[in-house]
């Protein structure tokens, strides 16, 4: 499939997205508690920016391609929640404090974009050259969908241990590490000696933690369009609302407790939505699914998701239960997993 953008729009568009990062790196310059209305302000701009540019790509690229365009930007925002919940159970673990959550979660924002884009770039590569990997992400796809399924039957929650992650664990054995945050520093000079801070820490677990999403994302758009700008620009706004996201839904994502049985579908459909295609390119004679009808199902799942979750909420508020315990987990779990916090 050839790329709507030309070398023109590929400028532009990565010159908006490092605007709005030194935007947001201004916002968050002095540290400080992020009000509901400041999130909600936030969260506005960053979803009304990818609508209004996806009329345009709608209006000057046809409705194919605006179409892909909207499923994708679904599926990835969709994804980003997933993300959030990690955040939440990380920085938690980490004893952030109010104030430095936003700077931590830039830091992650801009890991992910970084890596994404790596991704993004090789995946292009490799499917323009093999049709066999269209196989390959609908089996990573399909292998992760039924893993989040499992751990959502089973009742498991996201899990990392932030110490043993190895890029933890090798900042440790390359510097000491201080007791106490000192601003936004990621190191100090405590008794002549340099050593890191626990905000460095807590951001190389965030940058770890945005590896194995991209490992997810990046196919999982693959799965809606061949076009790698489509696949980079979906991916940039998903991540760029994250920061005020957080905020907004810190204290609702518990409660979307069926989640992850969503998050199993929708990742489940997409790969095997892609392993049609890669039998298509083989076999002309079987089907591929039209875009439309990914939007639909993507639409349909995240809607009984949503539904399910409520009326899971009030049964157990009805019966005197917690609000918000279930398989996905979330932030009311966090005061227990101090040490032991994590990745899906």
């Amino acid at each position: 499939m050839s790329s709507i953008a030309s070398p023109t729009l590929w400028l532009v568009t990565i010159g908006v997205v490092l605007a709005l990062l030194v935007v947001d790196f201004i916002a968050t310059r002095r540290p400080h508690e992020v009000s509901m209305k400041e999130a909600l302000a936030w969260s506005a701009f960053y979803v009304a920016l990818p609508l209004t540019f996806g009329l345009y790509v709608w209006n000057v690229h046809g409705g194919d391609r605006g179409l892909e365009y909207y499923t994708g930007y679904l599926v990835e925002k969709t994804l980003s929640v997933d993300n959030l919940f990690v955040f939440m159970l990380l920085l938690a673990a980490c004893a952030v404090p109010e104030v430095l959550k936003q700077r931590v979660l830039l830091y992650g924002i801009i890991g992910a974009l970084v890596l994404r884009a790596i991704f993004i770039a090789l995946g292009a590569a490799a499917l323009s050259r093999f049709d066999w990997v269209f196989l390959v992400f609908g089996a990573v796809l399909l292998v992760t969908g039924v893993k989040m399924l499992r751990d959502a039957v089973r009742g498991e929650e996201h899990q990392v241990d932030v110490g043993e992650m190895r890029l933890v664990r090798l900042m440790r054995r390359v510097m000491p590490v201080s007791d106490e945050y000192d601003g936004a520093r990621l190191t100090v000079v405590r008794d002549g000696v340099r050593a890191l801070t626990p905000f460095a820490l807590v951001t190389v677990a965030v940058l770890g933690t945005d590896i194995v999403f991209a490992v997810d994302s990046v196919p999982a758009v693959y799965g809606i369009t061949g076009d790698p700008y489509l696949v980079f620009v979906t991916n940039a706004f998903a991540l760029l609302g994250l920061r005020a996201l957080y905020f907004v839904l810190e204290g609702a994502l518990s409660a979307l407790v069926h989640l992850s049985y969503g998050l199993a579908a929708i990742l489940g459909f997409i790969g095997f939505k892609l392993v049609l295609h890669w039998a298509h390119l083989v076999w002309p004679s079987v089907p591929d699914v039209p875009t439309l009808t990914s939007l639909f199902v993507i639409v349909g799942i995240l809607a009984t998701t949503v539904t399910t979750s409520l009326l899971a909420n009030r049964r157990q508020r009805s019966a005197g239960g917690t609000s918000g315990a279930g398989s996905t987990g979330g932030v009311d779990d966090a005061d227990g997993v101090e040490d032991e916090v994590g990745v899906r």
